[in-house]
């Protein structure tokens, strides 16, 4: 599927000064849905064009804000369609029927797994995750999650995801000329994966630091109501 998407890819770019901010939310949405489609194919040569002003204003720094403001609304539409559909059908339903439209029940039950041990903020750590960022949407769905929560902490990662793959396709359509979009991608994901530990670590470092934080508030409220 890959090498496909890759070979297409030249298609949309045709597109992309007209309908580029459209095509960027649109395939976001399938890809934060339970359709394999991988972010990188639409956020790095998103950020390639930006920076070479090739989208619909020819502003690079604007066309970059749109396309990542584009893309988050995307994932954000996918992650509402699987915590609706998760929320309206159940989870006999989906672990039986799953398989049908690529949720494998191995795959939902892990990230049921993962939600019911780690909680709310699983649905902001593994949007930064391969293969489970996707399908974390939908046991937060089947719990009920409260919508405003589900909301920002998916945002929340979905937002530093699209910018981290944004900012490499901005860094790549700056110093690289004469690539094909296969190389491109390939670069770009070199640097991604090379990174990805370091920014993981940074993320378990501030959460750790938020949940100590709101730890101490909460007790000094309950020692002064007392």
């Amino acid at each position: 599927m890959m090498d496909f998407l890759v070979t297409n890819i030249q298609a949309a770019v045709d597109l992309a000064p007209v309908w580029g901010f459209f095509l960027i939310f649109a395939f976001m949405t399938i890809e934060s849905s339970f359709i394999p489609f991988p972010s990188e194919i639409i956020m790095i040569p998103a950020g390639v064009l930006a920076a070479r002003g090739e989208l619909s204003f020819g502003i690079p720094w604007l066309d970059l804000v749109v396309a990542l403001l584009a893309g988050l609304a995307g994932s954000l539409a996918g992650a509402y369609f699987n915590y609706l559909i998760a929320w309206k059908l159940g989870y006999p339903f989906l672990h039986k029927y799953g398989r049908y439209f690529f949720v494998k029940p191995d795959a939902l039950d892990r990230a049921a797994e993962i939600f019911n041990r780690y909680g709310d903020l699983t649905t902001f750590i593994c949007r930064l995750i391969p293969v489970i960022r996707q399908l974390i949407s939908l046991p937060a769905g089947l719990s009920r999650m409260p919508l405003g929560r589900f909301t920002f902490f998916t945002g929340l990662g979905a937002g530093i995801w699209i910018a981290i793959l944004g900012g490499v396709g901005w860094v790549l359509g700056k110093t690289t000329n004469g690539l094909s979009w296969r190389e491109i991608l390939e670069k770009g994901k070199d640097l991604v994966n090379r990174d990805l530990v370091w920014i993981l670590l940074a993320l378990v470092v501030l959460i750790t630091a938020y949940i100590a934080v709101t730890h101490w508030v909460m007790s000094r409220k309950g020692g002064k109501a007392r």
